[in-house]
C-alpha cells in the first residue's frame, strides 16, 4: 500500500476533528504557554535590580499563581466551546447558576486585590516569619492568587485567603529588639543581681558581636545593655530586670536562646535566688513556725 500524504492529512482531520482529540490539544497548548510564561516572569523579576531576593520571589510567587489560575479558566472556558456551549450566553442568562458564579468572581476579585496590596504594600515577603491574625505563626512559602500559605513550626502548611488577612506581624524587617526579662527572689540582693547582669551584657556583646544590628559606620546601633529594674512585684514573685539588644532579624530566634542560655549560667554560677526558690523557703519558714 502507498503512502499517500492526501489520505494522511484525512486522517488528521479526522483525529482532531474529535472533540476529545481537541480539549487534548488544546490543553497541552494551553500549559506549554502558561509554562513559558512563568518561566519569562521568573527571569525578569530575579534580574531585575529594582527588587531585592525576597521581594523578587514573593512577587514572582504572586505573579507565577495568577498566570495558574488564568490558564486554567481558560482551559475551562475552551473545553465548554469545544462542545457547542456558548460561554458567554450562559454567563448572561444562566439565572441563579449566574448569581453564584458572580459571587464566586467578586471571592475570587477580593483575593486578588488584598494579594496584590500585600505585596505592594511589603506586609510580608516569602521567606518572612509571620503571625497572621494572631493566629497563625510561621514562614511564608507562598504569596498566591487567592491564598496565602505559611508554614507552621510542625512543618504543617496553613492556606489564607488573601481577603481573610486581618494582621500581620512580620518579624522579617532588618532588624528586632531581644527584650529578655528575668525575674529573682525577693531574698536576692539587687546589687548582686546588677553586677551580674552587667556582666551577661559584657559576654553577650562579645558573643553576638557578629549578629548585632550596625548604622552605616559599622557601629552596634543597640548592643545588649541593662535596662534596671522593671518591677519591683512581678505578680507577687520578686524583683524583674530587663536586658535589651538590637540583631538582625534573620537571626532573632537563635540570638535570643542564646541570651537565655548564658543568663542562666551566670545566675546558676553566682547563686542567683529565683522566685521557685522563694517558694520553697517560704514553706520552710512555714514548717518552722509551726514547730
Amino acid at each position: 500500500m502507498e503512502f499517500s500524504w492526501q489520505r494522511f492529512f484525512e486522517i488528521l482531520t479526522l483525529i482532531y476533528e474529535n472533540n476529545i482529540t481537541k480539549v487534548l490539544f488544546g490543553g497541552l497548548v494551553i500549559l506549554i504557554i502558561v509554562v513559558l510564561l512563568q518561566r519569562l516572569i521568573t527571569s525578569v523579576v530575579t534580574r531585575t535590580t529594582l527588587m531585592d531576593g525576597k521581594e523578587s520571589d514573593t512577587v514572582n510567587s504572586l505573579l507565577r499563581s495568577i498566570i495558574r489560575y488564568i490558564g486554567i479558566l481558560g482551559f475551562i472556558f475552551y473545553v465548554l466551546t469545544v462542545f457547542g456551549l456558548d460561554v458567554a450566553s450562559m454567563l448572561a442568562g444562566a439565572g441563579v447558576l449566574g448569581i453564584i458564579i458572580g459571587f464566586g468572581a467578586q471571592s475570587l476579585v477580593q483575593d486578588l486585590l488584598a494579594g496584590i496590596f500585600i505585596v505592594y504594600e511589603k506586609q510580608l515577603q516569602k521567606g518572612d516569619w509571620v503571625i497572621v491574625n494572631g493566629i497563625h505563626e510561621g514562614i511564608v512559602e507562598e504569596v498566591g492568587f487567592r491564598v496565602l500559605k505559611i508554614r507552621e513550626w510542625s512543618a504543617t502548611i496553613v492556606s489564607i485567603n488573601n481577603g481573610q488577612v486581618q494582621s500581620v506581624e512580620n518579624f522579617n524587617r532588618s532588624k528586632m529588639r531581644i527584650l529578655e526579662r528575668v525575674t529573682t527572689s525577693y531574698y536576692q540582693d539587687p546589687e548582686i543581681t546588677l553586677s551580674v547582669l552587667e556582666a551577661v551584657c559584657v559576654e553577650l556583646n562579645q558573643e553576638l558581636d557578629a549578629f548585632l544590628k550596625r548604622d552605616l559606620s559599622g557601629d552596634p546601633v543597640e548592643p545588649f545593655h541593662l535596662l534596671g529594674v522593671d518591677s519591683l512585684n512581678d505578680e507577687n514573685q520578686g524583683y524583674r530586670y530587663i536586658i535589651s539588644g538590637l540583631v538582625e532579624d534573620l537571626n532573632y530566634f537563635g540570638n535570643a536562646r542564646t541570651v537565655r542560655t548564658i543568663i542562666a549560667k551566670h545566675f546558676y554560677k553566682n547563686h542567683i535566688l529565683m522566685p521557685e526558690q522563694n517558694v520553697r523557703l517560704q514553706q520552710g519558714f512555714a514548717q518552722q513556725e509551726q514547730h
